[in-house]
């Protein structure tokens, strides 16, 4: 993740552990869509509980990057507001 936004100048770091919450939203994510996935599965597609455990495995390996980034931009958007506009420094 780049350190400013090349746009607004926002540092993307504030502070040490501001990310801990990401943590949170991330594993908020992450169980809903591997309970809704299973649940897809086993009762619509009628796959095994092993069958469905190893595509959301082979899923989620893949996704894990894609949704720690996002939970990491949910939770700058909850403490930063974003106004819209860019930041005219200088």
């Amino acid at each position: 993740m780049v350190e400013d936004c090349p746009v607004c100048d926002q540092n993307f770091m504030p502070e040490p552990g501001f990310y801990y919450g990401a943590m949170l939203v991330s594993y908020i994510l992450s169980s809903f869509f591997c309970l809704s996935f299973v649940y897809f599965c086993k009762l619509v597609l009628g796959y095994s509980t092993n069958k469905s455990f190893l595509l959301l495995i082979l899923i989620c390996s893949f996704a894990f990057i894609w949704v720690y980034r996002i939970a990491r931009s949910i939770w700058i958007n909850v403490h930063i507001p974003y106004s819209g506009k860019p930041n005219n420094k200088g």
